[in-house]
């Protein structure tokens, strides 16, 4: 699996997969699944660069001390809005408002999506940001794809 990064917004940001054959149900199954797992934690905050206390203590975590106070004291960092994915020929794409989430958020996806590729799903590329000539974003989508949703709802 290919990964590229194009222009990158992360209150605005599209991201695509191309399959290597136009996917199947199942495989579109998997692919959102892992996407909306992944937002669930943003929504959670949970890709918190600042309070990463126990990536920052390496191997030996027997008996660490845990600085909950610290946690309570660091940035949110939380993910705003995922819009429903979409799919067109070999091609997926979901919309994104990162929000305050931290870069580690997109290492975390690129890594999953990088198993998912090898076992269940044959991705050709990731390519996050940026438009696509393959298949182009009507400019009033926009910042307006999760808030269109909302609105529906």
């Amino acid at each position: 699996m290919h990964v590229q990064f194009r222009e990158y917004n992360s209150f605005d940001l599209w991201i695509w997969i191309e399959f290597n054959s136009v996917p199947s149900h199942r495989e579109k199954e998997y692919i959102e699944e892992v996407f909306n797992s992944w937002f669930f934690l943003g929504k959670l905050g949970a890709f918190n660069a600042e309070n990463i206390q126990v990536q920052e203590v390496g191997m030996e975590l027997s008996y660490m001390d845990y600085d909950t106070e610290a946690a309570d004291n660091s940035l949110s960092a939380l993910m705003h809005n995922m819009a429903d994915f979409e799919y067109e020929r070999n091609w997926g794409r979901c919309w994104f408002d990162l929000g305050t989430s931290d870069a580690i958020a997109l290492d975390i996806l690129i890594n999953a999506l990088k198993q998912l590729s090898k076992e269940y799903v044959d991705i050709k590329q990731l390519v996050i940001g940026g438009d696509n000539e393959d298949w182009q974003i009507d400019p009033s989508r926009r910042q307006a794809a999760f808030y269109e949703q909302e609105f529906d709802n």
